[in-house]
Order: C-alpha cells, then sequence, then structure tokens
C-alpha cells in the first residue's frame, strides 16, 4: 500500500531558534501583538508499506535517521493511507 506521512519537525524546548526570534521582533514592528514564534520544518513523505505497523516503522526510522536530529528537535507526524 502506498502512504502520505505528514512530518513536523520542531527545535525542542530550550533550543535557540534564531528564525522564530527574528520574525517574532519582525511581526512586533509591524505592529502587531506577538507573543512568540516558533519554526518548523514540513516534510510530506509517500512511501510503500505492507501494512500500517510497517509504514509507522518506517517513517519513525525516517525521523530518527534523517529528517530530525534527536538532540535538538522534536517529530510528530500523521499516516494517511493513498491506496
Amino acid at each position: 500500500m502506498r502512504y502520505l506521512a505528514d512530518v513536523t519537525i520542531k527545535l525542542k524546548k530550550g533550543v535557540r531558534d534564531p528564525e522564530g526570534m527574528t520574525i517574532t521582533r519582525a511581526l512586533r514592528n509591524l505592529g502587531f501583538s506577538v507573543e512568540e514564534v516558533s519554526s518548523a520544518k514540513k516534510y510530506y513523505v509517500l512511501f510503500e508499506a505492507e501494512d500500517d505497523e510497517e509504514a509507522e516503522n518506517k517513517i519513525e526510522e525516517m525521523c530518527r535517521k534523517l529528517l530530525s536530529n534527536p538532540i535538538i528537535h522534536d517529530y510528530s507526524y500523521t499516516l494517511e493511507v493513498k491506496g
């Protein structure tokens, strides 16, 4: 079966987010009342797997081995069967 994973990679709490801080300042300078902005990366991965369990195992491995750095990132994902 084909699966589509919607993966979000975010910095862990306490890790500096220069991009988020810059955007926060810029929005405030534009007059927006913004408390905080956090940056994140989004990946959409289309792949083959035999079943839901294998799909979950594969996307977990992809996240751990390449898509995220476990020292500084947290990740979350959703899986959708595409047929």
